[in-house]
């Protein structure tokens, strides 16, 4: 198998270090419904589990949820809620939603606020090994202190600062010795969550949750990292630093991107509010025809949704349905993914294997598709 690596700018052989593949994939922060978006970058890792099974590996793939941080809190003050109120309903209507899309259940879905035993341990580490520093009751990150800082992102020092402060950074805070430097720990609003600390009582920054939660869970290098490409930076360029300060070792072996969906001309997010809801799509469509939707667009290749999408990922599943068991179009689907998870070359021998009288049961249940029951949501 061969993926494009993010670091390395390049498609490259994709070399687990064992039969278990370790992966991460930075799951929600439960303050909204599961939109286009966030199925489209779950289902490229689940696409890729399901090869990767084929092929005889086992994968444990992590999901974390952010159940407290600068999204969620400032949401659950606007509802009047407790943030855990909030998290808790969300997350069952994400984990609703994984369901319809028949995704491969996370081998752990640990949240953010179970971590904070974790979380305290690893800035504690970061700073003993001098990658860190104290101020103004906060701890941050000492960027000058990695030389390799920028190596996944590959951003000049301007590119990161606007980056920076568009998703979140605050680089005019004055306790930093760097813009470029990033919270580990912060103090907390007199409403907001707060633990102690042997530096002062606050709660965790973004980026740490996730270099705690993966160290906990997997070890300290993973074999894939994954996520949707606005996460590239800031937070896993920050996660990637965090860490190797941390355990002196790589995060990451191959570092794995997903391009976004967009709507009207913007990337699909929550601070747009330009969503498709999968709650709403099902309501009137088989969600395995939302999962072909979804697909049939390359994990690299940004795509903007539109209503014509439906029809026409139902009407190609409803033939598949119609076409019956068998293994016509395996062995090419097989190759397809097998270059760079080349989903929609997959899904264009599996109709060719349709056309041609071949059932297709097997290769569309490699791509999590089953054809084994009738279609019962859809425009008839």
């Amino acid at each position: 198998m061969r993926l494009h690596d993010t670091a390395r700018g390049e498609i490259v052989p994709f070399e687990p270090a064992g039969p278990i593949v370790t992966m991460y994939t930075c799951g929600i922060t439960p303050y909204d419904s599961t939109h286009l978006g966030h199925a489209a970058t779950y289902l490229t890792y689940d696409v890729l589990q399901r090869r990767l099974r084929d092929l005889g590996f086992d994968t444990r793939c992590v999901r974390n949820v952010t159940d407290v941080d600068d999204s969620i809190l400032p949401k659950a003050r606007e509802l009047g809620v407790h943030y855990l109120d909030l998290a808790a309903g969300e997350l069952a209507r994400f984990d609703a939603d994984m369901e319809r899309l028949e995704m491969i259940p996370a081998w752990s879905e640990p949240r953010a606020t179970s971590a904070i035993a974790d979380i305290r341990g690893f800035i504690g580490m970061v700073l003993e090994s001098g990658h860190a520093y104290v101020a103004g009751g906060a701890v941050y990150f000492d960027v000058s202190t990695a030389p390799e800082f920028g190596f996944l992102s590959h951003l000049d020092r301007d590119e990161m600062l606007a980056l920076a402060a568009e998703r979140g950074g605050n680089v005019d805070d004055p306790n930093k010795r760097d813009p470029l430097d990033f919270v580990l720990w912060q103090p907390s609003l007199d409403d907001e969550p707060s633990w102690d600390t042997l530096w002062g009582p606050g709660r965790p920054g973004w980026h740490i949750e996730c270099s705690a939660l993966c160290l906990r869970e997997l070890g300290t290098t993973i074999d894939l990292h994954g996520g949707g490409a606005d996460l590239i930076f800031p937070h896993h360029e920050c996660e990637a630093a965090q860490s190797r300060a941390a355990t002196g070792e790589p995060l990451v072996r191959h570092w794995m991107h997903q391009a976004m969906v967009r709507m009207d001309g913007e990337k699909m997010s929550k601070s747009l509010g330009n969503l498709v809801f999968v709650s709403d799509l099902a309501q009137y469509w088989d969600p395995r025809a939302i999962r072909l939707a979804c697909i049939s667009h390359h994990y690299r290749d940004s795509w903007e949704w539109h209503g014509a999408l439906m029809p026409g990922a139902d009407e190609r599943l409803r033939r598949w349905v119609a076409a019956g068991e068998g293994s016509g179009g395996l062995d090419e689907a097989r190759l397809a993914l097998d270059e760079d998870l080349d989903t929609p070359s997959a899904i264009e021998a599996i109709d060719a294997a349709a056309a041609a009288g071949l059932g297709v049961s097997e290769a569309a249940a490699l791509l999590g598709v089953a054809t084994d029951r009738s279609v019962v949501l859809g425009a008839d």
